[in-house]
């Protein structure tokens, strides 16, 4: 990348997050590469967004209060324990800049969501990335009194693999001076109840991060939010109201009480989700794929007959677009694989087969 003589000097070596793949033709595609849900959003998200458009000549609610209220309600909070972000990577930007410096480090895996490394070099950050262990699990005494900002996906990405709230209490005791983030964007497609949410007023350096991007279907709403002790919030404000006083837009705000009240629609699309994600594990096993037990709305897979480059190339010739990681090494053998629908599992399942059987 090549920048013009006018540009920030300190910036020449950053590495912008990778969003290839986003913005194809895509009613030519099946798109199971973006961790999108398959579903439109909620009716009633639709309906409140098309009535707040009616007021777009007006600034929306830099404090988003009605959502705000609407979510602490749902996640049994105090408002006070609540900031909304343009999507949960605003949230991670003012978590970077808050907390971490020239002095507080970050840590993070070395395979997880890549914008926090982006994050970390924007921001002049000294970061670790310990590795996951050989079956992709975090191993936890990398975060055990480790003096940094921890940075944990839980379930994490690519692999899908979930801690329980035991192993990130053992982080959170250990490290009382350190902020740790725990970024909840899968937690919805979880077996079980597993969100840190509950903990935020028993450790005062616990930040959880979620986002409406995936569970809720507004990912082009861009909406996110932290939910802390109230003293967290305080500081993260204090970012947010001098970079982004007015970040999240009166139409998202509507959408995503919208989104809230309608839980019947939000509980049936998880279901569905679910179902998909274990008739997609059944079938790929039983093609002799190795995968990981992914809690997360993708899977993360593997075969020894095909690399995964191919798989990739294989299946985007079949218009169905999957996630390929080449680097780090170890996992260029594996595709990530958002589960849409029912019928685009079926499409993409029957897609392998005949890959396979073509290069067997």
């Amino acid at each position: 990348m090549s920048f013009t003589k006018f540009f920030n000097k300190k910036y020449l070596n950053i590495a912008p997050y990778d969003t290839a793949g986003e913005h194809l033709e895509l009613e030519r595609f099946i798109k199971l590469n973006t961790n999108e849900s398959p579903f439109a959003p909620s009716p009633l998200a639709i309906e409140y967004a098309a009535r707040a458009a009616a007021n777009l000549n007006l600034y929306s609610d830099p404090d988003c209060t009605q959502l705000v209220n609407k979510l602490a309600a749902s996640l049994e909070v105090e408002p006070e324990n609540i900031l909304c972000g343009n999507g949960s990577d605003e949230i991670l930007n003012f978590i970077f800049a808050a907390f971490c410096d020239e002095t507080q480090g970050a840590a993070f895996p070395d395979i997880t969501y890549s914008f926090y490394k982006v994050l970390a070099e924007f921001h002049g950050v000294n970061y670790v990335t310990p590795e996951l262990d050989a079956e992709f699990k975090i191993n936890l005494d990398d975060y055990i009194y480790n003096r940094r900002t921890s940075f944990i996906v839980n379930p994490n990405a690519p692999t899908g693999l979930l801690l329980s709230l035991d192993d990130i209490e053992r982080v959170l005791s250990s490290n009382p001076d350190n902020v740790v983030a725990i970024d909840e964007a899968y937690i919805d497609f979880a077996d079980s109840s597993a969100s840190a949410v509950k903990l935020i007023n028993k450790y005062n350096n616990l930040i959880v991060v979620q986002t409406f991007s995936k569970s809720r279907s507004l990912a082009g709403g861009r909406l996110g939010f932290a939910a802390a002790h109230a003293d967290l919030i305080r500081d993260l404000k204090a970012i947010k109201n001098s970079l982004a006083p007015y970040n999240i837009n009166s139409m998202t705000q509507a959408a995503a009480i919208g989104a809230l009240e309608d839980k019947n629609y939000f509980d049936n699309n998880i279901n569905l989700i679910k179902e998909a994600r274990a008739f997609t594990v059944e079938s790929l096993k039983s093609l002799g794929f190795n995968m990981t037990n992914s809690q997360a709305n993708f899977i993360f897979a593997g075969h020894e007959k095909i690399s995964g480059q191919k798989l990739f190339d294989e299946l985007r010739a079949k218009n169905i677009l999957v996630r390929h990681f080449a680097k780090p090494d170890r996992i260029n053998n594996f595709i990530r694989v958002t589960i849409g629908s029912m019928s685009d599992m079926k499409i993409f399942v029957n897609a392998v087969q005949e890959i396979l059987n073509k290069n067997d």
